[in-house]
């Protein structure tokens, strides 16, 4: 009996052992039920919620002078966190890997100014619409560009995977649009004569303008959209969480102080 009971323990120790080698350092919780699910919700009470965005988006998103990632959607961030009971973490990256992160779990939600399309919505969640975007023109003064229709074989420079790049491509073809991993780098492009314009975004078309003399953006704005949260698909406990706090927030007036807060700054 004692060599059984013996037996049982080094089974189950050994198994103890094996559960602790497969687990990874993100995992919040010790169900396996929960890890296989994917539920970043699960961590909603007191945990992380991990984010992830493009930081070259100002001002929903930028690099401060302290090296942290700052701007509209930072902050909505921190303030849903707030109200879940949890704490912010962010992650800088690529645009358009963004969708696979929160596929794979490497992040729960992505804030950087994503707009709400049907492709998007066949691989993403998307919670109720925090902000308006609008889609602009940038050109050269003096550029013979004056609307949306003068694009029709022109060079046009766009960030990749966003719906600048999704509707300009979808538009005028891919021959006829030239990718970039960020809007800076786009806008640098166009500077340099290599492109006849830039679509992206209002808001950082601003900075980008004010940043670079001889460039203005066009009057007549190329497409209107919504900016929302997207959350791993199917998570729809979190997806709840979230649209509830964004709720609250809407209410109380604080995500109209936070946009106030950087886009009155910017115009002033």
């Amino acid at each position: 009996m004692k060599k059984f009971t013996a037996a049982m323990l080094t089974m189950a120790l050994a198994g103890a052992m094996l559960t602790g080698c497969g687990s990874t350092a993100s995992n919040t919780t010790a169900d396996d039920s929960a890890a296989k699910d994917n539920t970043a919700a699960a961590a909603t009470d007191g945990g992380t919620l991990r984010m992830g965005t493009n930081a070259t988006f100002p001002p929903y998103e930028f690099v401060g002078d302290d090296g942290s990632v700052q701007g509209i959607d930072a902050d909505i961030a921190a303030a849903i966190a707030d109200k879940l009971g949890m704490k912010v973490e962010i992650t800088d990256m690529e645009f358009d890997s963004l969708i696979p992160a929160l596929q794979s779990d490497t992040i729960d939600v992505a804030l950087a100014g994503m707009t709400v399309t049907p492709e998007r919505q066949e691989s993403v969640d998307f919670s109720d619409s925090y902000a308006k975007g609008v889609q602009v023109i940038i050109v050269p003064e003096g550029s013979d560009i004056q609307t949306p229709d003068d694009l029709e074989g022109k060079n046009i420079g766009v960030q990749t995977g966003t719906t600048g790049d999704i509707y300009c491509t979808g538009d005028y073809g891919q021959e006829h649009v030239k990718q970039f991993n960020n809007g800076p780098l786009a806008v640098a492009a166009l500077v340099n004569g290599q492109i006849d314009c830039v679509v992206i975004d209002q808001e950082p078309a601003k900075n980008y303008v004010a940043a670079n003399s001889g460039l203005k953006i066009l009057d007549t704005s190329y497409a209107d959209e919504d900016y929302a949260i997207a959350i791993k698909k199917g998570n729809t406990e979190l997806l709840d969480k979230v649209n509830g706090a964004l709720k609250e927030l809407g209410e109380d007036g604080t995500l109209q102080s936070i946009v106030d807060k950087y886009i009155n700054a910017d115009a002033q």
